[in-house]
């Protein structure tokens, strides 16, 4: 038994859940997010809950069940308040700024790193050491977080390069004499 497929995920005011073609579709004040259901998952929609329940008692429909669920939970999210990764860029020099639709990193590299902002995404820099990355979809975020921090990985002896907030770097400890 799934102890998280058991809990039905509520829908917050202002956001409506629909199901047609074998798609769950959910529109927020954020924007409309949808995915393919899966033949294994029964899915009840109601006014304040959506519930996901495996349809039949097979491997394959219980090992989805948790899934689907935050899966769905994740769009319910999404549409009404969205998702946001904060990277730290630290290093003497390292720093970023939003250029237009470009995100402009300088990594210690001979040139500037231009990153191109995916549509649908929101890239905000508070001051020229963090990067705030916002979207109505989590994996897109997140994916786009990986890609800029692909840029400049965190190294273990210094600690320069860009990290996600919160993250712990482990730091070795350098050449003895």
């Amino acid at each position: 038994m799934s102890r998280i497929g058991k809990k039905a995920v509520p829908v917050p005011a202002g956001v409506t859940a629909t199901i047609s073609d074998r798609i769950l579709s959910v529109t927020g004040p954020k924007g409309t997010l949808s995915i393919p259901m899966s033949d294994d998952i029964a899915y009840a929609i109601s006014a304040t809950e959506i519930g996901v329940n495996p349809a039949n008692e097979t491997k394959r429909a219980r090992a989805f069940w948790g899934m689907q669920r935050t899966l769905v939970a994740n769009l319910v999210t999404g549409v009404s308040d969205g998702f946001t990764k904060v990277l730290e860029i630290t290093g003497v020099g390292y720093r970023a700024s939003v250029q237009g639709s470009n995100l402009k990193l300088q990594l210690g590299y001979s040139h500037d790193v231009d990153f191109a902002i995916p549509e649908g995404i929101t890239i905000k820099t508070p001051d020229q050491t963090t990067v705030e990355i916002t979207g109505n979809d989590k994996q897109r975020v997140g994916q786009v977080a990986a890609e800029i921090r692909r840029w400049r990985k965190p190294e273990p002896y210094k600690g320069k390069g860009i990290k996600y907030r919160g993250e712990v770097i482990f730091r070795k400890e350098g050449k003895k004499k």
